[in-house]
């Protein structure tokens, strides 16, 4: 029988609170990375149980910090920072989307650790923290879950990193909102079935 997504949530709770879940060695002793996998339409309960999380997690309670990161937020951060927001607007209408996707892409997620997205999450990573990623399906197709994870992986190795994607994943593949495959990712594993 298959839980709920309520029961899903709860249990991920109390995963991350588990110390040895902080010690950052995912099966087979890897690096912890993990998909917390939810159907699409049910993406703004996640956000408020992800939110709510975060307002109940203290470091001098719990022994870590939950930092959470959305993807979608650091995307239109790193625009504005680099001046390319109002850009992309004018080249969209220009071009088409599939240009600004390309171009975006290729500043964001450098092929190495240098990627802005990677250095802005490892540079506001505490010690001791558990991160989570949320804002996937926002971010879509301008940035790709598999890459971000994969550069991460090459570069995060401190700390357990929860990816919240809406859609499926069977350690295998992501399937974004249940039909757009965004590639294969085999390091991470499924946090709850």
């Amino acid at each position: 029988m298959k839980m709920s997504l309520e029961n899903r949530l709860n249990l991920a709770e109390k995963m991350i609170r588990e110390p040895s879940f902080r010690q950052n060695k995912g099966l087979g002793n890897e690096v912890g990375y993990y998909v917390f996998d939810y159907p699409a339409e049910r993406e703004l309960e996640v956000r408020a149980r992800i939110s709510d999380m975060q307002e109940k997690n203290r470091r001098s309670r719990d022994g870590f910090d939950l930092v959470v990161f959305d993807l979608y937020d650091i995307v239109i951060d790193l625009l504005e920072q680099e001046c390319y927001l109002e850009q992309c607007f004018s080249f969209e209408k220009r071009k088409g989307m599939s240009h600004i996707v390309t171009s975006i892409s290729n500043l964001l997620q450098g092929s190495d650790d240098a990627g802005l997205i990677v250095s802005h999450i490892r540079s506001r990573t505490p010690e001791d923290a558990v991160v989570f990623l949320i804002g996937v399906g926002k971010c879509y197709p301008i940035l790709r879950s598999h890459k971000v994870l994969n550069n991460l992986h090459l570069t995060i190795d401190r700390v357990p990193v929860v990816m919240f994607y809406p859609g499926k994943y069977d350690e295998l593949e992501l399937v974004l909102f249940s039909e757009i495959k965004d590639g294969n990712y085999y390091r991470a594993f499924k946090l709850v079935d």
